[in-house]
């Protein structure tokens, strides 16, 4: 990797968006979520996620669906890039429809070499504020790897037994899809099945991770009454439209465990969420 590309680490970016109303029903169809989702009401926990959404031309995109390489990312030349994970702080709740400030900063450039060859880690951290001052501190690992020539899984990582709460949470083309258009996220690995399979070499369309996060989210909350005051996830095993998934939480007082695990009892994604000592 060029040293360059740490020249990017330090460079800042600022926006405003807000999430309506609409959005909010639309993402609790998609999710199958209970709740009040009128103007000023309390925005879910990470639902902030329908904010900020690539404003690119068709012109702007790159062959995979995402907006072309450069900007405020730096231009890495591997060919998938993926969001592997993150670490979220909420300090105050945001509301439904009100302006919400994002400031976000380029924190680390870390290049690793691991099973699937040379892999470039971009940290990014986001400051986002409502009317009421500072909501969420949040960090986004973006992974950039080489394209493999097949699809070879990563190593097995089994759920182990002793959950308190578990829920199916079903996948098909159409939840992928309508994922997708809410947070107008074009990447063709979960809505085009023929370049997921023959690009970039997937044996189905992929579950998005914020979608398996989002969910599991929601039934920690469900489960616990409140929602947490910190969240933190990564993506272990790729999920597929074709699986079968489950939500699981195990045995936690201030922190519980969670995963999305498929039919073969296997971690998708790993999180944990905390709770204060009162929450």
């Amino acid at each position: 990797m060029s040293q360059g590309f740490h020249d990017w680490v330090g460079r800042q970016e600022q926006a405003i968006d807000s999430i309506t109303a609409r959005q909010c029903r639309q993402m609790a169809a998609t999710l199958e979520a209970e709740g009040d989702f009128s103007d000023g009401a309390p925005l879910p926990p990470l639902w902030h996620w329908m904010g900020w959404t690539p404003e690119a031309p068709m012109s702007g995109l790159g062959a995979d669906g995402h907006p072309a390489r450069g900007g405020f990312l730096p231009p890495i030349p591997l060919e998938r890039r993926m969001w592997a994970g993150g670490r979220l702080s909420f300090h105050a709740p945001l509301r439904i429809g009100e302006d919400l400030h994002r400031h976000s900063t380029i924190l680390k450039v870390v290049e690793k070499s691991g099973a699937s060859g040379q892999m470039v880690f971009v940290t990014v951290g986001h400051q986002i504020s409502g009317t009421g001052g500072l909501a969420i501190s949040e960090e986004q690992d973006i992974v950039y790897v080489a394209m493999p020539d097949r699809f070879t899984p990563p190593p097995p990582s089994p759920a182990p037994d002793g959950a308190i709460w578990s829920e199916p949470f079903a996948v098909d083309t159409v939840r992928l899809f309508r994922f997708s258009a809410l947070t107008f996220n074009a990447h063709r690995i979960h809505i085009d099945l023929p370049y997921a399979r023959e690009v970039e070499k997937y044996p189905d369309l992929v579950v998005h991770g914020p979608m398996q996060a989002m969910a599991l989210m929601g039934a920690a909350c469900r489960h616990r009454g409140a929602a947490p005051n910190a969240f933190r996830f990564r993506g272990v095993r790729p999920a597929f439209h074709t699986d079968k998934l489950t939500l699981i939480g195990w045995s936690g007082q201030a922190e519980q465990p969670l995963a999305t695990v498929n039919h073969a009892g296997l971690h998708c994604m790993q999180a944990t969420a905390s709770w204060s000592a009162n929450g």
